[in-house]
């Protein structure tokens, strides 16, 4: 496994990159979830896994770390003025009848390739496949399905540990089928705490393997993926006793209230409560209860109302930590806007793929306030105005003393002046002078 460190000098070795571009490669496979840390180490995902079979089956020149560098010198090159990039990029997508240009790889081979078969990777020693979909990797048995921990590193993934989560009891649980639709419900553990959703069937399965069907199933796969319904569980319900009609009501959220000024008003969950909206405009809801009994009457009355803008009282932690020891200060675990993050009262920093609110160690917290604060901007130092003002007092004290100096210099010159003004007209010198 790299660290930061050791992937930059691997990059550096191959002659990949420069310098100026590191942080943002890193910052690049992070985000798109290809890596995530463990500590120090950047551990891969099996999406990555799967981008790289990808990339490798069907455009290996393309990752291959010669061509690579070789697309880096010519670039160089083509900013010193030793090449033409026009006739370098047109050479480049469309090819140049010894080497299949980029128009013609992904054009021409795209409806080729079968993504079932790229994102599936049998678990040796075991009839398991590991799979990666559109909503996270598992494992596939006999027409049963597992889904693997996002923190699981690949090359923990033995065959004991697979038959392990084959034999783990789910903490899904299948509620009934939607008449409406046809789709299996569920109600599953999230991050953000328990949810119901609905089984979308996969649209790569039972697809036909013949090469006209997939070119049609790769032009409408965009239309095919449907997203499924989901819906967090309200605070008065739980995993194990919320029912069937419990999660299609829901499901069927937003719930349309009735039309206010042009405007269609509907009653929605939200992350910060009950609430009802209209166009652009929002108004809190006092109970949960209320988004499935509010009527259009009552809604009217509340948007009548001027909008509460006052601050809510503070939420309580999720989690108390440790001690921050680089600042000295209790870290704490609190729910933000944008999820779950670790503060020591001056420091916020989100918790990464991977960390769990329960699980997050005093160690990791510390870790991602200091990876955060070194982020941040550095504070100018105000030391500078001290020295500009000592430079002045300098600076003037040595104009006074060159003034000084240069007013001593013209009193001397005018001493002599003086000494001739005191002589009587007649006298030697006026006689000197005139001869």
């Amino acid at each position: 496994r790299y660290t930061e460190a050791s992937l930059v000098k691997e990059l550096e070795d191959r002659e990949i990159g420069r310098p100026s571009t590191y942080a943002s490669i890193i910052g690049t496979i992070l985000d798109r979830g290809y890596v995530f840390k463990k500590g120090s180490a950047l551990v891969p995902s099996f999406l990555a896994f799967a981008v790289v079979q990808l990339l490798e089956k069907h455009f290996g020149n393309l990752v291959d770390y010669d061509f690579t560098a070789r697309m880096e010198d010519m670039l160089d090159g083509i900013a010193r003025g030793d090449a033409e990039r026009v006739p370098w990029l047109r050479r480049f997508y469309y090819g140049d009848g010894e080497e299949a240009g980029l128009k013609e790889l992904v054009g021409d081979h795209l409806a080729e390739i079968d993504p079932r078969e790229i994102s599936s990777f049998p678990v040796p020693g075991t009839d398991i496949v590991m799979r990666v979909g559109r909503y996270g990797p598992y494992m596939e048995r006999d027409g049963r399905r597992v889904n693997v921990p996002e923190d699981l590193a690949p090359d923990e993934l033995t065959p004991q540990k697979a038959e392990e989560l084959f034999a783990a009891p789910s903490d899904d649980r299948e509620l009934g089928t939607d008449p409406e639709t046809g789709r299996t419900v569920v109600v599953k553990n999230g991050r953000f705490g328990p949810y119901v959703t609905e089984v979308v069937p996969d649209p790569d399965e039972g697809a036909d393997k013949e090469k006209g069907e997939k070119e049609k199933k790769a032009k409408g796969r965009s239309k095919q993926a449907a997203k499924p319904r989901t819906s967090s569980l309200l605070k008065s319900m739980s995993p194990d006793t919320v029912t069937l009609e419990d999660a299609l009501r829901l499901l069927s959220l937003p719930r349309v209230v009735g039309e206010l000024d042009g405007e269609q008003v509907t009653a929605q969950n939200g992350r910060f409560g009950p609430y009802l909206k209209k166009g652009t405009d929002s108004r809190s809801l006092e109970a949960e209860e209320q988004i499935f009994t509010v009527t259009l009457k009552e809604a009217e009355e509340l948007f009548a109302k001027p909008k509460q803008r006052g601050r809510r009282a503070a939420a309580a932690p999720l989690r108390e930590l440790g001690t921050d020891p680089e600042t000295g200060k209790p870290m704490v675990v609190k729910d933000g806007r944008f999820g779950p993050y670790v503060t020591d009262g001056e420091t916020n920093a989100s918790l990464r793929k991977g960390d769990e609110v329960e699980s997050v160690t005093d160690e990791r917290a510390a870790e991602l306030l200091a990876e955060r604060r070194a982020k941040a901007p550095a504070k100018k130092a105000p030391a500078k105005k001290k020295a500009a003002s000592s430079s002045t007092s300098s600076s003037s004290s040595s104009a006074k003393k060159s003034s000084g100096a240069t007013t001593t210099r013209k009193s001397a010159a005018k001493k002599p002046a003086a000494k001739k003004t005191g002589e009587p007209k007649g006298g030697t010198g006026g006689d000197a002078g005139s001869s």
